[in-house]
C-alpha cells in the first residue's frame, strides 16, 4: 500500500509542475483571436486648440504622444484635465472577454500620467488606469506593476474579463495584478498620456507600437464553463 500511494504520489507531484511550466510559459494571448484594427479605429483625442501635430506624430509604426500639464482639455468647457490619447471606437464591449496589447515607452521626466485605460464604469469614468509616477507604473496609485521603466519599451497585455468582472495586467508576458471592474457597463481601451489629478509633471510623453485588440474565442469560453 505505501508503495502506490508513493507511485501516486509522484504521478500527482510530476503533473503538478508540468501544469506549473505549461502556464508559465503560457503568453497571454493564447485562447485569444486577434481582432482587425485600422486607422478608422483610432480616434485621437488632444488639447482643442492645437493642431493634431503638435501633440502627437506616427512615425515608422510608433505612436508618439504628448501634452504639458497647463493645455487645454480635449473639447472646449470639459473639466477634465489635458490629454493626448488614442481611443479604440468601433469595438466597445459590455460582455466577454477582451485584450488590449502594446507596446510602451515612456521617456524619463514623465509622471504623473495616465498611459492606458480601460474605460467604463458605474459609480466612476474607468475600470482601470495605468499611470506611471517617478517611472513605476501603477494601478491608479496601487502598488507598482513595473519598476524602473523609463526609456525601455515594455509589451503591456490588459486582459478584461466582464462575466468575472476581472481585470489581469501583464509586463512582457508575465501577470502582475488581477485587479477589479466596476461593475457592467460599456467599456473600451485608450492610452497615451492624460494628466493625472496631481503631481504631473510640466511635459508628459508615451510612445506606443503594434498596438493590437484580441476577443476571447467563443470555444474557448464554452469549454471553460
Amino acid at each position: 500500500m505505501k508503495m502506490k500511494l508513493s507511485a501516486y504520489s509522484s504521478f500527482v507531484l510530476i503533473m503538478a509542475m508540468v501544469s506549473l511550466l505549461k502556464n508559465s510559459s503560457a503568453d497571454p494571448t493564447d485562447g485569444f483571436s486577434e481582432v482587425a484594427l485600422t486607422e478608422d479605429n483610432f480616434l485621437i483625442q488632444k488639447p482643442y486648440d492645437k493642431p493634431l501635430n503638435e501633440r502627437y506624430s506616427y512615425k515608422n509604426g510608433i505612436r508618439r504622444f504628448w501634452v504639458y500639464e497647463n493645455d487645454k482639455p480635449f473639447k472646449v468647457g470639459s473639466p477634465t484635465r489635458p490629454r493626448t490619447e488614442v481611443r479604440i471606437k468601433g469595438h466597445d464591449y459590455s460582455s466577454g472577454v477582451w485584450q488590449f496589447e502594446g507596446q510602451l515607452y515612456v521617456p524619463e521626466g514623465t509622471s504623473g500620467v495616465t498611459v492606458m485605460q480601460v474605460f467604463g464604469a458605474v459609480t466612476k469614468s474607468t475600470s482601470l488606469q495605468l499611470r506611471v509616477y517617478n517611472g513605476q507604473l501603477k494601478p491608479y496609485r496601487s502598488d507598482p506593476v513595473a519598476t524602473d521603466i523609463y526609456n525601455k519599451w515594455l509589451r503591456l497585455n490588459v486582459i478584461h474579463n466582464v462575466g468575472k468582472g476581472e481585470i489581469k495586467v501583464y509586463v512582457n508576458g508575465k501577470q502582475k495584478v488581477v485587479v477589479y471592474d466596476d461593475g457592467p457597463a460599456e467599456h473600451y481601451f485608450k492610452c497615451g498620456v492624460y494628466a493625472a489629478p496631481d503631481s504631473s509633471s510640466h511635459y508628459m510623453e508615451s510612445r506606443w507600437k503594434n498596438i493590437k485588440l484580441y476577443k476571447k474565442r467563443t470555444t474557448d469560453l464554452i469549454m471553460a464553463v
